[in-house]
């Protein structure tokens, strides 16, 4: 009895440390508006080809559910507006539903979440009543078959469902929306379950241009915003966004809710109006968005927190009603081939192809600040390269190998190519709002050392702080994993030796087992 009890401890602690070190995904919107889509088999073998992990999809559409089962992507279901009433008015239409549509597919076909709804508050015959009941019903459906905890319910949202969203610390519920928001919020509270948001900084940007700026936008501004209520900087508008809706959550007292983003994105095109409907700017601020959320960067509200995203959309959906912009969200054509290359990893582009000849450029290349640029816009550049660009910038401070020259153009430049080598090595890390410049000659110096992402340069001695900081979320990778070991060496030991493997020392193994998980996260969190 005590061998077993033993077991039990430690494989639920090696549990506890898994759940812990799963950190923030990217995933993507499957949306299938459109007439020229490929098969759903051709569409899972493109998203396993690209990495994608994680997949809305608007319905429980059986050839869907069918192509990705043993694919190891976890898939986000969604009961459409129109079978609100149903769901809510019976539990046997949730029953029959999950029967029909779920149970067949599940678990060879991994499903995470269940999206009750979509964007009620926003549909015409405003289904918001019909909500929170057929949720319920949904929920009471997976306690029947036991799945309550691995399938997790939810709606999804417009940021419309906020009366105001500026500045992030007056975040606030519209009045209009209280009768379901309460029960629904509790729902959500009592049962673990995200608050599901659909963000889109393109909207605000495209209809306040002259109030908003585009790099602010793109998550490229090198100026702050500041919260006057909070003292809380952003340099990014999807940022205030996340952070509006965590202070109207706390301001009703709901402060343990986790949000979750399912749907964000940039369109590649436009009509003539829309200027910032770009292939360029779509790049830029889905690659910026990944590497946000993959560093577990938070929010300023919320530093460190965990953020789950999906980008809209796979595919451009040609059916989409509306401007221009509506049927170009795609990261890739109908035909498979991508809108730009975009990499989920956060790394930066998927390949650095020569646009000439389509070949692998092999060319190391450095980030360095252009002559051409304003003293201003170089420090204002260096100043968020050296706060939230997250550079280590103590080889540029006086007696550090990087000090001489003094001067902005030279301290910008070493900070740029920081920036630039750990975030990819891309064009779009070399941007500093068109300050920075790509050169494939060192421009390092005595022993200031300009480090690159190939490791063909090897900083000296003394610069080693030249080295980029690790993120967050790789040390935490890199404790989780040795902790980890730590418990399978420990299971292991106690396959071999069940009866006495820790009779003498199981308290002391129990205590530095806590000892050990207390610091690791304290080491991820703090670090």
């Amino acid at each position: 009895m005590a061998s077993r009890f033993k077991l039990v401890f430690v494989v639920s602690l090696l549990l506890l440390l898994l759940d812990y070190c799963e950190g923030s995904f990217v995933g993507v919107c499957y949306g299938r508006n459109a007439d020229d889509l490929p098969t759903p088999d051709k569409v899972a073998k493109l998203v396993q080809l690209h990495k994608i992990k994680y997949l809305r999809i608007y319905d429980s559409n059986i050839q869907v559910l069918k192509a990705f089962a043993n694919t190891g992507v976890e898939l986000m279901v969604g009961v459409p507006n129109s079978d609100l009433l149903a769901f809510s008015q019976f539990q046997s239409n949730a029953d029959s539903w999950l029967k029909n549509s779920i149970l067949p597919y599940y678990p060879a076909t991994k499903i995470t979440y269940i999206t009750v709804g979509l964007e009620v508050t926003e549909s015409p015959d405003n289904a918001s009543a019909l909500v929170v009941p057929a949720m319920q019903n949904v929920l009471t459906a997976l306690k029947k078959v036991g799945l309550h905890k691995r399938i997790k319910v939810s709606s999804t949202h417009s940021l419309g469902i906020l009366s105001r969203s500026f500045p992030p610390s007056a975040g606030a519920f519209n009045s209009s929306h209280a009768f379901f928001l309460k029960p629904m919020l509790e729902f959500l509270a009592e049962n673990q379950s995200p608050f599901m948001i659909d963000l889109y900084p393109y909207y605000a940007y495209r209809d306040s241009p002259s109030n908003i700026s585009l790099d602010y936008a793109l998550f490229e501004s090198s100026s702050e915003v500041i919260d006057p209520n909070t003292g809380l900087l952003y340099t990014s508008m999807f940022d205030a966004q996340i952070d509006a809706l965590y202070f109207a959550l706390m301001a009703l007292n709901f402060r343990t809710i986790r949000v979750m983003v399912t749907e964000t994105g940039w369109p590649s095109k436009g009509s003539p109006k829309e200027k910032a409907a770009t292939p360029d700017n779509a790049q830029i601020y889905n690659a910026n968005l990944i590497r946000h959320v993959v560093n577990d960067s938070g929010t300023p509200a919320k530093p460190g927190e965990e953020l789950d995203v999906y980008i809209f959309s796979l595919f451009n959906e040609n059916r989409k009603p509306g401007l221009e912009s509506e049927r170009n969200w795609g990261l890739f054509y109908p035909d498979q081939t991508s809108v730009y290359n975009l990499d989920f990893t956060g790394k930066g582009a998927v390949d650095m192809t020569d646009s000439a000849n389509g070949t692998k450029s092999n060319v190391t290349t450095w980030c360095i600040a252009s002559s051409k640029a304003s003293e201003e816009d170089l420090q204002n550049a260096l100043d968020w390269a050296c706060g939230p660009g997250n550079v280590d910038c103590s080889p540029i401070q006086p007696s550090q190998p990087c000090f001489e020259p003094d001067n902005t153009l030279s301290h910008a430049s070493f900070a740029f190519n920081s920036y630039y080598q750990q975030n990819g090595a891309t064009d779009v890390a070399c941007s500093f709002g068109g300050n920075g410049v790509k050169v494939d000659k060192d421009p390092s110096y005595d022993n200031c050392i300009y480090v690159t992402t190939r490791g063909v340069n090897k900083p000296a001695t003394g610069n080693t702080t030249a080295i980029a900081n690790t993120s967050s979320s790789s040390r935490q990778t890199e404790v989780c994993t040795w902790v980890a070991s730590f418990f399978l060496m420990t299971l292991f030991l106690f396959v071999l030796n069940p009866d006495n493997a820790f009779d003498a020392s199981f308290s002391k193994t129990v205590k530095e087992s806590l000892i050990w998980i207390w610091g690791a996260e304290r080491t991820c969190c703090c670090l």
